[in-house]
């Protein structure tokens, strides 16, 4: 049997009591660590503090093992109960869907824990669930390669008065471009894109496009370590959210639509204290 976990957003405690039974079943326990983070999976002890709860060794399934090597897995699975733990919800990244349908095929059986996940978490800030279009993805942009697309799915959803959640880049474990050239994998350290990079990015490409889905004067939420003890949650135009430190990952951001009167209610109670200019102290979150 395949149990795929969600493991929620926070810590370690996050875990439902069904997932934590199932893991404490399982002969093996996989960890998927590059869509996303626990808000612990930066620090040193982060697996440490899994293996302690769980009383088991946790193998930590990178994107080459869960995309190039999932056969190791499902190998695992078809001889016993093994548990993949995914942060947030396990249907979050296609690349779980894949692995469900591949362990199918084989004639393994599998259970699906849910948890919390960005996709509902970031309604903590009132902007309501169903007024959401289509997620999009933030990606680096680098000297060579600045992908635009991700323009034209803001643009649609704002002309339907739809919000958007823009998840933005993690790169973990990635070979560098130089390394595959020489055929020798040397990965790159870890980055995790700021809310301010992904607002930078995004008012570049306007410029590009010369079109009107957004601007600097346009009202956005900034979110940090969504789910967490200490969550950052900020809401102002673009221009004003460049200046605010979101601290340490994971990031991502709201562009948001048109808002309800008690949407607009709640964004009030994270938009910045701009009656003292030199005190940019944010609200806390309730």
């Amino acid at each position: 049997m395949l149990y795929v976990i969600g493991l929620g957003l926070g810590d370690e405690k996050d875990i439902t009591l069904r997932g934590l039974e199932a893991v404490k079943k399982c002969e093996k326990v996989f960890m998927e660590a590059y869509t996303s983070l626990l808000s612990f999976g930066l620090s040193d002890d982060g697996i440490a503090t899994l293996e302690n709860l769980y009383g088991k060794p946790i193998t930590i399934a990178d994107r080459e093992m869960v995309e190039e090597k999932a056969d190791e897995i499902l190998s695992a699975a078809g001889a016993s109960d093994v548990a993949f733990l995914v942060v947030g919800d396990p249907f979050g990244a296609t690349t779980h869907s894949d692995l469900v349908v591949r362990a199918r095929e084989l004639g393994i059986g599998v259970k699906v824990v849910h948890n919390a996940s960005v996709m509902n978490a970031i309604g903590v800030c009132g902007l309501q669930l169903y007024r959401y279009g289509e997620t999009v993805s933030i990606p680096f942009f680098t000297d060579v390669w600045r992908p635009d697309s991700f323009y034209e799915k803001i643009q649609k959803n704002r002309e339907l008065g739809l919000h958007t959640l823009c998840l933005l880049d993690i790169r973990v474990k990635e070979p560098s471009w130089e390394s595959l050239s020489r055929g020798k994998k040397k990965y790159e350290p870890p980055r995790y894109m700021t809310i301010n990079t992904a607002i930078e990015q995004l008012l570049e490409v306007l410029q590009k496009r010369e079109g009107s889905a957004y601007d600097e004067d346009t009202d956005c939420v900034g979110f940090a370590r969504v789910g967490s003890e200490d969550q950052k949650i900020v809401a102002g135009p673009m221009k004003q959210l460049l200046s605010v430190d979101f601290g340490s990952p994971l990031h991502c951001l709201v562009i948001t639509g048109q808002t309800h009167p008690l949407e607009e209610e709640m964004l009030n109670i994270y938009r910045l204290n701009t009656k003292d200019d030199s005190d940019q102290k944010v609200k806390k979150s309730v």
